[in-house]
C-alpha cells in the first residue's frame, strides 16, 4: 500500500508551468505549477553508447566523467519531454514531485491516528476506521473472509462490507450485536466498478490507453475493482517512449510553420539574426537544428512590447501549439510508465449507492474453553478432580443464587419476578423451586337511584389480596443450547409437580422453543440469562442488573395478499402477567425493530425485510445521511408493523425476528 509522499526535506524547491516558465516553488505556488527537483543525468560508468556530447538551448554539454545515464534517442526524448536542464556547464535532469507521488506504507501508521473530531463514536472502546481499512486491505483480496472475535460497535464488519469483503464478527454482548447491526444497515457505500464488468472494463481501456477487453463479464468481486493507480515515472521509462518521437512529430508539422512565419514577421523590424553559435552541431538528428532566427526554445512566453503587432496572432497560437504538445507528451509519459495500484481508491459509479447485503445475527451459546497441555493436548479443567484447580464450581448453585437475588425481568419494569424463596428440588430437569407472590384488586361498586331514573356510581375502595404462586425453575446448560424437546420435558415435570408455572433459565434456546410456550396449563416463560453471569464469580451479587430477562412472544397475523403473495403484520408481543398468572396482549409501542426471514431454512436467519417502530422517528438519522436519495412513499413502509407483501417461501417456512428497546429478542418460525 501507499500512501501520499510529503517532501519533508524540501527537495522540490522549484515550479514551472504548462508554457514551461520556473520559478522558484514558494513563488510558483499555483495549482498549473509542478514541483522538481534537479537530479544527476551522470552516471559512474560510461560507454560508446553514452559518451557523447549534447547541445540542448544553444550550449554544448559532455559528462564530465563516466557517461550520461542513458543513449542517443533516449537523450533526445528527454529534450524532447523538456525533461533537461542546464545549470553552467551541468546538464541535469529534472524530476518532478508527481512523477511518483507516493510513499509506501511502512510500519509507523501516525496517519492513522484518531482526533476528537474523527469518527463517530458508537462504543467505548471503538477502534478508528483507518486503522481496521489499513489492516483489512493489506492482508485481504475482495471476496475474502474477514473474522473478527470481538465485535464490539462492529467496525470491522462495516469497513469490511465497504470494501467487498465477506465478514464474521462475535460478542457475547447483545448491546454490542444490536449496535454493530444498525450501523451496518444504516450505513451507505460507495458503489465501486468491479474489474469484471462492462463499466469497468471500459474503465480500465481508458486509464491504460488501450482498447477494452471482449470478455464476457460475470460481475465476480473476486476479480477485484478498478483502482486508481499512481504512475512511477523514471529516466528510463522517458528515454524508452517512442511514443515521444510520434507526438513531437506530429506537432512539428505545425510548430515550424509558425516559428518561420513568425521569425519572418519580427525579423522586418529587428533585421536578420545572426546565428549564435556560427558553427554545426554534432548532434546530427538533434531536435534543435541551428536556426539563422529565432530557435523554438528563444521565443519568449510573453509577447514583447516592440515587436509588430501583426506577429501577436501568430505567436499566441505557436505557444498553444507547443503547450497542447507538452500536455500531449506528459500525458503518453503517464500512460507508459510503470504504475502502482492504489487499492484504497477505487474508481466508484457515482449513479449508484450501495447499501449493505442481506446477513444473519445468529444468537450462539457460549463455548467451554479448552487448556492446552504440555505436549499439546487439549485439557478440560472443569473435569479435573476436585482440589485440582481449587473449589469445584457449581454452575446450578450459582444460577440460583442469583435468580433469587435478581429475580426475573420482562419487557416492563412492573412485571418483574421477584421470589420470596427459591429452594433446590429433586427433579430431573426441575431443579428448584421458586415462589412469588400473585397481586390482585378485589372491590365492589355501589349505585343510587337518582330522580328520572339516572344512575350516580360511587366506587368503594378496592382491596389488595396476594396469593403465593409456584414456580418449577428449569436450568439449561452452561455450555450449550436449550431445546423443544427440552422444555417439553421440564413443563411435563412440573405439572406432574403441581406447580404453577414454568421458568426456563439458559443462554441460548433454539428456532423451535419459540414455538413452545404453554403446555397444558402450565405456562413457560423463557428467561434469557445475561452473559456475565459467566463471571458470576469474579462479579458482586447486587441484584440490580437484569440477568434474567424474558421476552415474550410475538403476535403476528399472516395476511394474504394479492398475486398469491403475503404479509406479515405484528399486532404486538405476548406477555405474562405475574400479578394475573395470565398472558396478556401489548401493543407494538414495545418493540424497536422486527426482521422477517421469507425464507427461512431453519439454519441462518437472514434479515431480507426490516422494519422500524418504537417512539419518534427511529430512521432519522439514516434518512438524514440519505436525503439526496429517499422515496418518501417508500421510506414509509420501513416505519410500519405491517410488511410489504412478499412471495410464498420455497422452503414453506418464514421466521420473524423482534426486538423490544433493551436489546431483546425473540424468533417466531411460522409455516406458510
Amino acid at each position: 500500500m501507499y500512501k501520499a509522499k510529503e517532501d519533508e526535506s524540501g527537495q522540490y524547491r522549484w515550479a514551472q508551468d504548462e508554457a514551461m516558465r520556473m520559478k522558484n516553488y514558494e513563488e510558483g505556488l499555483s495549482r498549473n505549477f509542478r514541483r522538481f527537483r534537479y537530479d544527476q543525468f551522470t552516471s559512474q560508468t560510461g560507454g560508446a553508447s553514452t559518451t557523447f556530447e549534447i547541445k540542448h538551448h544553444g550550449k554544448r554539454f559532455f559528462p564530465s566523467k563516466g557517461g550520461w545515464k542513458t543513449n542517443t534517442s533516449g537523450a533526445f526524448r528527454l529534450v524532447k519531454a523538456d525533461r533537461l536542464y542546464g545549470v553552467g556547464k551541468t546538464l541535469s535532469y529534472k524530476r518532478f514531485f508527481d512523477d511518483f507521488a507516493s510513499v509506501a506504507v511502512d510500519s509507523l501508521w501516525t496517519d492513522t491516528r484518531i482526533s476528537g473530531f474523527s469518527d463517530p463514536k458508537f462504543y467505548v472502546v471503538q477502534t478508528g476506521v483507518s486503522v481496521i481499512q489499513r489492516c483489512i486491505l493489506m492482508a485481504t483480496d475482495p471476496g475474502d473472509l474477514v473474522l473478527d472475535p470481538t465485535c464490539g460497535s462492529g467496525t470491522t464488519a462495516y469497513v469490511a462490507e465497504q470494501w467487498g469483503r465477506r465478514w464474521i464478527t462475535i460478542d457475547t454482548s447483545r448491546v454490542a450485536l444490536a449496535l454493530a447491526r444498525a450501523r451496518i444497515m444504516g450505513a451507505r457505500y460507495s458503489y465501486y466498478l468491479l474489474a469484471d464488468s462492462r463499466d469497468g472494463q471500459e474503465k480500465e481501456a481508458e486509464i491504460t490507453r488501450t482498447v477494452p477487453s471482449s470478455q464476457p463479464s460475470r460481475g465476480d468481486i473476486r476479480q477485484g475493482f478498478v483502482y486508481e493507480r499512481v504512475p512511477h515515472i523514471t529516466l528510463k521509462s522517458i528515454a524508452n517512449n517512442s511514443e515521444i518521437d510520434v507526438i513531437w512529430e506530429k506537432f512539428q508539422e505545425k510548430l515550424e510553420p509558425l516559428r518561420l512565419r513568425l521569425n519572418s514577421e519580427v525579423g522586418r523590424v529587428k533585421g536578420e539574426m545572426k546565428d549564435k553559435e556560427g558553427q554545426s552541431t554534432k548532434f546530427p538528428s538533434s531536435p534543435f537544428p541551428l536556426q539563422t532566427s529565432l530557435a523554438e526554445w528563444e521565443i519568449p512566453r510573453e509577447f514583447p512590447s516592440n515587436w509588430p503587432i501583426e506577429a501577436k496572432p501568430l505567436h499566441e497560437q505557436f505557444w498553444s501549439e507547443r503547450v497542447a504538445r507538452q500536455k500531449a507528451i506528459d500525458a503518453s509519459i503517464g500512460a507508459k510508465a510503470e504504475f502502482e495500484y492504489l487499492y484504497d481508491k477505487p474508481y466508484e459509479d457515482r449513479k449508484k449507492v450501495r447499501v449493505a447485503g442481506p446477513f444473519t445475527v445468529e444468537s450462539l451459546s457460549p463455548h467451554r474453553v479448552l487448556a492446552v497441555g504440555a505436549d499439546d493436548e487439549l485439557l478440560d479443567t472443569t473435569m479435573e478432580p476436585k482440589g485440582s484447580y481449587g473449589e469445584e464450581r457449581d454452575f446450578t448453585a450459582m444460577i440460583l443464587e442469583n435468580l433469587k437475588t435478581a429475580g426475573v425481568q420482562q419487557a416492563h419494569k412492573e412485571d418483574k419476578i421477584t421470589f420470596t424463596s427459591l429452594t433446590p428440588w429433586p427433579g430431573d430437569l426441575v431443579c428448584a423451586e421458586g415462589r412469588y407472590e400473585e397481586k390482585s384488586e378485589v372491590g365492589r361498586v355501589k349505585s343510587e337511584k337518582k330522580e328520572g331514573g339516572s344512575a350516580d356510581f360511587h366506587s368503594s375502595p378496592f382491596t389488595l389480596q396476594t396469593s403465593e404462586k409456584r414456580a418449577a425453575i428449569f436450568v439449561g446448560p452452561e455450555f450449550g443450547t436449550v431445546s423443544r424437546p427440552d422444555l417439553v420435558q421440564a413443563a411435563r415435570e412440573a405439572g406432574d409437580a403441581g406447580f404453577d408455572v414454568l421458568i426456563a433459565c439458559a443462554f441460548n434456546y433454539d428456532a423451535h422453543s419459540s414455538e413452545f410456550d404453554k403446555l397444558g396449563r402450565i405456562p413457560v416463560l423463557k428467561a434469557r440469562m445475561n452473559a456475565d453471569l459467566h463471571m458470576a464469580d469474579d462479579l458482586k451479587n447486587t441484584g440490580k442488573g437484569n440477568l434474567f430477562v424474558i421476552f415474550g412472544e410475538p403476535d403476528i397475523d399472516i395476511i394474504k395478499a394479492a398475486d398469491d403473495q403475503i404479509q406479515v403484520k405484528v399486532n404486538g408481543v405476548d406477555v405474562f402477567d405475574p400479578n394475573s398468572g395470565e398472558v396478556r396482549s401489548d401493543s407494538a409501542e414495545g418493540i424497536a425493530c422486527w426482521f422477517i426471514d421469507t425464507d427461512y431454512n431453519e439454519e441462518s436467519f437472514f434479515v431480507r425485510h426490516a422494519y422500524f417502530l418504537g417512539s419518534g422517528d427511529p430512521y432519522k438519522a439514516l434518512k438524514t445521511t440519505l436525503k439526496a436519495e429517499i422515496n418518501e412513499e417508500a421510506w414509509a413502509t420501513l416505519n410500519s408493523d405491517t410488511s410489504r407483501p412478499f412471495d410464498k417461501p420455497e422452503t414453506g417456512r418464514i421466521a420473524v425476528k423482534v426486538i423490544n428497546h433493551l436489546g431483546d429478542e425473540v424468533m417466531k418460525v411460522f409455516r406458510v
